[in-house]
């Protein structure tokens, strides 16, 4: 960056962000939905949808037919609707069962184009299931900030019920902690798993971390702190699609974005994803849920304590100590030997060497199996679906 493009920076970033801050709290916000009725939460699999804020539902979503919500049975979010679809594409039996596991600030959707990739490329039956968290998507809203070990308890139950069984679960960003998480608990289950951009390891403090990056001074954990709450659903719908840039470039672009959705001019390109991005986060608690997320990654898988507004204390530590101390003994050469495939963005700190040898480290069996784009950022999944597809069906044999 020239020196004039750092004074511009200096002097207009501070204006654009409070005029962003005016637009915001001039428009009205989305009306708060009410939760649904007790006698909806009567039946573990329903097929009407509770209080997510989404309105405009993509088509592609999921099949016509199978989309449903599990309603948790057990736990800080008993009662609430998960949404998830399932799935077989292919003739006869299903020879696995191929589960995708989102994470923050996104939902299922994020998948939508690997999905379309692995449907038209696969040669076997396959079962999917693809879910949306708490918070996120078409689940219901959060009530509490939540963190991975409270979605990986959610899933795990949604594991159980639906029984599956020869799975191959696929990971991104926080689904990593919440897939495994879910999983470990029933390794017997798993069979192969892929990565994309994401860890369950304390992230190494070299190079990019969520504390430096995508902007050395203003980093990705840090972002809660300028964004008004009301514009998130603006930032997450823009940071899914960032790609390798500048300070400049990133700030001045999210500012463009944020004034352009606030008077309804969605782009061209990936405006259904964009809309679904966004609205979303039309909802505080899930605006609340996920920016703490977003604060956990400060301190990413190294277990931490932190002060909940309605919870008090909680201390993500046992969940990750369990992750880190049995992956490898369940998981690796010594235990079922499942499949593994890599496929990350380098310009992230999940995609660094350091990150990538903690998972050669606990899962040998990745060695040879690790694709990486130096120019492709943390949601991977928007840009190399094919490659992820292809890892898929070459762990999985489909």
């Amino acid at each position: 960056m020239t020196t004039k493009q750092k004074l511009l920076l200096i002097i207009f970033t501070p204006l654009l962000i409070c005029i962003l801050w005016l637009y915001v709290f001039w428009c009205p916000g989305a009306p708060e939905i009410k939760p649904a009725t007790e006698k909806e939460f009567k039946q573990i699999v329903v097929t009407t949808k509770g209080t997510t804020p989404v309105k405009n539902v993509p088509a592609d979503y999921y099949p016509a037919g199978r989309g449903y919500w599990f309603v948790i049975q057990e736990g800080l979010d008993k009662g609430k609707k998960m949404f998830f679809r399932d799935s077989v594409h292919g003739t006869g039996t299903p020879v696995k069962t191929i589960v995708f596991v989102h994470g923050n600030p996104e939902a299922s959707y994020i998948y939508r184009k690997t999905i379309q990739e692995l449907i038209a490329k696969a040669k076997k039956p396959f079962r999917l299931v693809a879910m949306d968290h708490i918070g996120f998507g078409l689940s219901d809203q959060a009530t509490y900030e939540m963190v991975c070990m409270d979605h990986a308890r959610n899933l795990r139950q949604l594991i159980r019920h639906l029984d599956l069984k020869n799975v191959t679960f696929v990971i991104h960003d926080w689904g990593g902690p919440t897939g495994v998480g879910a999983f470990i608990k029933e390794p017997h289950r798993v069979s192969n798993l892929v990565i994309t951009n994401t860890t369950v390891f304390p992230m190494p403090e070299t190079g990019f971390t969520y504390t430096n990056y995508p902007i050395s001074w203003l980093p990705w954990s840090s972002m809660p702190t300028v964004i008004p709450n009301r514009a998130f659903g603006y930032y997450a719908s823009f940071a899914i699609f960032t790609e390798p840039s500048g300070a400049f470039s990133i700030i001045g672009g999210f500012i463009i974005h944020a004034l352009k959705l606030q008077f309804g001019f969605y782009p061209e390109k990936e405006r259904t994803a964009v809309k679904l991005f966004t609205e979303q986060f039309q909802s505080k608690t899930n605006v609340a849920s996920s920016i703490r997320l977003i604060r956990q990654s400060a301190v990413w898988a190294s277990g931490n304590k932190y002060e909940e507004p309605t919870l008090g204390t909680r201390d993500t530590g046992p969940f990750y100590r369990y992750i880190q101390d049995n992956i490898k003994k369940l998981w690796g050469p010594g235990g079922r030997n499942i499949g593994v495939r890599m496929v990350v963005g380098r310009w992230d700190p999940t995609g660094k060497d350091e990150v990538i040898k903690q998972w050669r480290e606990n899962l040998p069996q990745l060695d040879g199996h690790v694709q990486t784009f130096e120019n492709v950022c943390h949601f991977i999944e928007e840009v190399k679906y094919k490659e992820i597809a292809d890892a898929i069906i070459d762990v999985s044999k489909l």
